[in-house]
């Protein structure tokens, strides 16, 4: 018996400032599945991030986004954290004054209810994920991502994920800017939590590095604003050796309508 269905995104167009970025995006998530969007800077993939989340500069002028059964394309963004789903930043906000650890807790108490959440219980469960993650313990008491470096700060955003324990994370080019044994223990880390719940994932990525790690079922890849092509693993191995020229190229040409 396959999985349920989790994410549904039919003719989806966005817009930002007046400027259309995607132009009737088609996307399907079962739970349990880990795909990979893959495409050209420029091409949309953190606009879709951004938009299934939430983002309120982003506007959806046609189409549905259907997640848990449940139309959500104008439901505002704490609500849909509410409902599981998780967005890791490819570029990691700092926010002065606020302690990683409250902020932590007052995240995990948002999502879970707060009668859930219990500060010594939760204490525990933060001090085992940040080892999972070799995050040094001090950095609870220091404000969220405040002289962290890029790599600290994409560990920070997996141990949100961690701690949320969210049906559907998107994870937005969380390997830019890691050095490749920083790569290894986020990737690993992503890749336990997804196992630990068996939740799903979007992941954006340039690379077949990350993949190697976090393993996706398939591969997605993006131009102007449409998906042109989708296909298992070895989808991100061609990408890796031809480029995204060659690939698009063909697959555009392919389509019906071209």
């Amino acid at each position: 018996m396959s999985d349920p269905l989790l994410l549904e995104i039919k003719n989806l167009h966005v817009e930002i400032e007046g400027k259309e970025i995607l132009k009737g995006l088609d996307l399907t998530i079962n739970q349990g599945e880990v795909h990979a969007l893959m495409g050209p800077n420029g091409s949309g993939k953190s606009t879709l991030s951004n938009t299934i989340m939430g983002h309120p500069s982003y506007k959806v002028t046609e189409g549905t986004i259907i997640f848990k059964g449940e139309e959500i394309q104008d439901m505002p963004t704490n609500e849909r954290a509410r409902r599981g789903i998780f967005l890791a930043f490819q570029y990691p906000v700092t926010i002065p004054g606020v302690s990683l650890g409250n902020f932590l807790m007052a995240s995990v108490r948002s999502v879970r209810g707060e009668a859930n959440v219990k500060p010594l219980a939760f204490r525990k469960e933060l001090q085992a994920k940040m080892e999972e993650l070799g995050i040094k313990q001090e950095f609870a008491r220091r404000y969220v991502n405040e002289g962290f470096s890029g790599g600290e700060k994409k560990r920070i955003e997996i141990l949100q994920m961690a701690l949320l324990q969210p049906s559907l994370s998107l994870l937005d080019e969380t390997d830019s800017g890691l050095d490749i044994d920083a790569l290894k223990v986020v990737a690993e880390g992503i890749h336990r939590e997804l196992e630990r719940c068996h939740s799903s994932a979007l992941v954006i990525t340039h690379y077949q590095r990350l993949l190697d790690y976090v393993k996706p079922q398939f591969i997605h890849i993006l131009s102007a604003g449409r998906i042109v092509k989708s296909g298992g693993p070895e989808l991100a191995l061609q990408l890796e050796e031809n480029g995204y020229d060659e690939i698009i190229s063909q697959a555009v040409k392919s389509q019906p309508n071209s």
